[in-house]
């Protein structure tokens, strides 16, 4: 019989948080040692072509986002889960033995397409099995688990570099991941039962949450969410590009070893990822608002510290306050989006909404590459510090939700 909720849904919510374990340590790979890869091996000393990396998998992603939402409803999710991994297999090797930065740069393409059906995937999954009074959770435990495998990739990553080199060791952490998440995908069952459960349920065919729901359709085009949701997305991972793509080499110009590094870097998806298993359900309780202002906030406050940090320990405290910001607001706008789509769109309007946020990934490479191409690399940070500062002042301003009633019931103005 088919029920919603985690603990009646315990062993399938178990294994696609094991699933988007592997989904994370993915992306995870890159994070410690491929911006080093560019300039030690490839020798791209522009900031800004060094980061082409990084845009091109935001672009693809985000635009596979919009596409895996659709394919999602359509299809299923265990299909786009599967056809996902299929796609990332080959990104491992060709990180491994590419001759130039162009292979980098296509295996990125793949990266961005295996990213956004299998993330999507798991992510939609472990909404219909939840339902709709457990969403911040379910949202909070699958954002918590894929982080902390990015974490730990990160790091995994550099300490394999630092003893045998930056290629191709490092990246056999691709390997296991891409043949485990593959293996672990092909045990899970399709949630469509759970998707059709929820819609028949009062809530779901409420005729003014459709209306609500078709008027923000319009006013933020290809998304269900209001403008204010989607830019704080968009700002989120334009931090998230900037940690990924130039901290690495701020770290190297300050005479931090490979190493530390790697400990350094892994220290702000480690507190991301731990943090979502407490904000996740937090936004349940109290309402979204709260946790996305207070978020971009601490995110920006956080950059600032790490561009005048000048020691190891100073630069870790301020990449876990990057962490908590984060924390705060990943899981929570995705909630927020999720509370006001009907369940038989779902997955199209998250996969909407998710081509918003990841057009941060190259609108960060652009800002934060010709910001160091021309400023320098702390300066670009600072940049992204004020945009994140401004990103939050909108949430506060234009972003309304009830903090009294369960997730479910939560309505958004603006």
């Amino acid at each position: 019989m088919t029920k919603l909720g985690i603990r009646a849904n315990l062993r399938q919510f178990l294994l696609l948080l094991l699933v988007n374990g592997f989904v994370g340590a993915m992306v995870g790979m890159e994070r410690s040692v491929l911006p080093l890869l560019a300039q030690g091996e490839f020798a791209l000393h522009s900031r800004t072509l060094l980061l082409s990396f990084i845009l091109t998998f935001g672009l693809v992603k985000a635009v596979t986002n919009l596409v895996a939402g659709r394919t999602a409803d359509a299809l299923g999710r265990r299909n786009t889960l599967l056809a996902g991994w299929l796609i990332g297999l080959p990104v491992p090797f060709l990180i491994m033995f590419a001759p130039t930065w162009g292979w980098i740069v296509a295996a990125n393409v793949l990266l961005g397409v295996q990213q956004g059906l299998c993330w999507s995937a798991t992510v939609m999954m472990k909404v219909d099995l939840a339902g709709p009074r457990q969403r911040g959770t379910a949202i909070g435990l699958n954002e918590a688990a894929g982080y902390l495998a990015v974490s730990l990739a990160g790091f995994g990553t550099a300490w394999l570099a630092a003893r045998y080199g930056l290629r191709p060791w490092p990246f056999t952490i691709g390997i296991v991941a891409a043949v485990g998440g593959t293996i672990a995908s092909w045990f899970v069952r399709d949630t469509s039962p759970h998707v059709e459960l929820e819609s028949r349920s009062p809530a779901a065919l409420e005729a003014p949450r459709a209306e609500a729901f078709e008027g923000r359709s319009r006013s933020a085009p290809g998304s269900a969410a209001s403008p204010v949701l989607c830019q704080a997305g968009l700002v989120t991972n334009l931090n998230d590009g900037v940690s990924w793509g130039l901290l690495p080499l701020q770290f190297a110009a300050l005479g931090v070893s490979l190493s530390r590094i790697g400990l350094l870097v892994a220290c702000y998806p480690a507190v991301w990822a731990l943090g979502q298993l407490v904000t996740g359900t937090l936004s349940d309780r109290v309402g979204r608002r709260p946790l996305i202002a207070a978020g971009m906030l601490l995110q920006a406050g956080a950059l600032l510290a790490v561009a005048m940090a000048r020691s190891s320990g100073s630069i870790a405290w301020a990449m876990a306050g990057l962490g908590a910001g984060t924390a705060l607001a990943y899981p929570t706008l995705i909630a927020a989006v999720s509370d006001e789509a009907p369940p038989a769109r779902r997955a199209s309007v998250v996969g909407s909404y998710r081509f918003w946020r990841d057009l941060g990934y190259p609108v960060g490479a652009l800002v934060a590459g010709v910001a160091a191409d021309r400023l320098g690399i702390e300066a670009a940070i600072e940049v992204a510090a004020a945009l994140t500062l401004l990103s939050g002042a909108w949430v506060l301003a234009g972003y309304r939700a009830s903090v009294s009633r369960p997730a479910r019931e939560i309505r958004v103005v603006g």
